[in-house]
Order: structure tokens, then sequence, then C-alpha cells
């Protein structure tokens, strides 16, 4: 009984933060080799963390966490998962102590003129927009819905019939990339993640294509995919630039981007070029 006690309570810890890591380690096509010369320990030790049979320190959690590159939030999980306290705190965009980040973030926005540029967070979610944004948006998507109550969601606003959907002349090219990019978001996310659930409640469609049910890992290593919009005879290519913020200590920090929509040709650089002097 003794032995039979000891197996299931190693199977219950396998669960916890051998089955995290081995899950990470897979996901990074990474050996166990690999990772215990990235991690500077020994591959017997290794293999012994995720079988359960070893109980990692705190400092070798996060060891492992910077040889596997996993996000802050992440490690948390994997630190709770190990039964330490989570060592990354999230701090709200607007609290006063993220004032100089809030300068960075409009410095960055207004830089981007006359593009448009958005400051997203990890949900999508629209933190700020800059003024070629704006005069963009106002422009084609004449219909744009907010989404809701908060912070206006760029997801919503791209898969809406009243947001950017018909404005979008590559529609069936655009959508496709961008399940792909949420499908390779949701792989590590928690099953509440806003991310997963939208993702969840579009694939439920009867009409949804076949194809957006499988994560193509092929579809994120193409060439950057051109958004054409068309609003009567006014034409805009664009191709996105995503700039996240370098070496952050904050959740917040790390999952915040800025995402600038640039012209693919130099006819809409006339237009966004216009657009600003309107």
């Amino acid at each position: 009984m003794g032995a039979a006690a000891g197996k299931q309570k190693a199977e219950k810890h396998v669960s916890a933060i051998g089955r995290l890591l081995k899950q990470w380690r897979t996901t990074r096509r990474m050996s166990q080799l690999d990772l215990a010369l990235e991690a500077d320990i020994s591959p017997r030790h290794l293999s012994f963390i995720e079988t359960g049979r070893a109980e990692p320190s705190r400092e070798m959690v996060l060891v492992l966490c910077e040889a596997l590159e996993i996000p802050l939030r992440e490690r948390n999980a994997m630190l709770l998962a190990a039964g330490y306290a989570p060592l990354y705190r999230e701090t709200d965009i607007d609290a006063p102590e993220m004032a100089h980040i809030r300068d960075v973030i409009d410095f960055m926005l207004e830089s981007y003129n006359p593009y448009g540029a958005v400051a997203l967070d990890a949900h999508w979610n629209v933190l700020k927009a800059n003024r070629a944004y704006e005069k963009m948006a106002a422009t084609f998507f004449p219909g744009l819905a907010g989404g809701g109550d908060g912070p206006p969601n760029l997801l919503y606003q791209l898969f809406s019939e009243d947001g950017m959907r018909p404005y979008i002349a590559n529609w069936d090219e655009v959508a496709y990339y961008m399940v792909q990019r949420m499908h390779r978001e949701a792989v590590h996310a928690q099953a509440d993640d806003p991310t997963v659930t939208f993702l969840e409640d579009l694939l439920a469609g009867d009409d949804v294509p076949r194809r957006w049910h499988l994560f193509d890992v092929s579809a994120q290593q193409s060439l950057l995919i051109p958004v054409h919009l068309k609003v009567g005879d006014l034409d805009a290519r664009l191709f996105s630039v995503i700039t996240t913020l370098g070496t952050p200590q904050d959740i917040t920090l790390q999952e915040l981007r800025i995402e600038a929509f640039m012209p693919a040709d130099e006819a809409t650089k006339e237009v966004m070029a216009a657009l600003m002097e309107t």
C-alpha cells in the first residue's frame, strides 16, 4: 500500500510541474539532451524532474523557464505547479507607476504617423491608437463596432460583419492567417483565455471552412499577408509590423505589443498621406 500511495503521489506531481515542463520542451522541439545542455544540468536530472522522481528548486524552475523562453505569465504557472509563489507581477497599464511606459507607448505610436498603429494587450484589446489609425478606421471601416463594453477588440472588429470584414477585399486570405495566429497563441493559453474563447466560438460556426480547425505551422512561416482594404473607389494595401518591449519583468509589459499597418505599395502611401491632411 505504501508503494502504491507513493506511486500515486509521484504521478500527481508529474501532472503539475513535470508534465508542464515536458509540454513546453516538446513545443520548443527540444530533446531532453538539448534542454539539459541549455540549462547546464545533466540529462538524468532533467529526466527525474519530468517523471516526478526529483523536485526542482525555485531557482531550477526559473533556469529551465529561461532556457525554454517561456513567457512570464506561464513562468508564474510553472512556479505554482512546482509549489512556489509567483515571481512576476502584472501591473495595470493605467497604474501611476506605468506613467513612463504610457509615455513611451505614445511616442512609439506617434512615430508611425502617417501610418496607422495601435497598442494591443495579450487579448487583442486596443489600448491606444495613433491619429493615422483613427483616420484610417473612419475612412475604411464606416460600420466599425466596438464589441461591447471596455476597449475595442481588434479580433472582434476584424471578424465582425459590423466591423472590418466587409471592407477587406482579400478576406479569405487574411481570415485564415489570423485564425492561424490565434491557434499559435492558444497553444499554451488557459482554457478561459479570451482569445481561446473567441477562437472556439468562431470555429463553432456552421459556415467555417474546414481548414480553419487545423493548426498549420507552415502558415506562420509564410511571407507577410497584405491586407487589401476597399471602400467605394478607395483602395489600400497594408502589411503589419509588430514591435514588443525588450526584456520586460512585468507580465503586462511583456504581453504588450505595438502593431503598425504599413503601406505595401506607393499608391497606399499616397492614400495614407492624404488621409492625414483631411
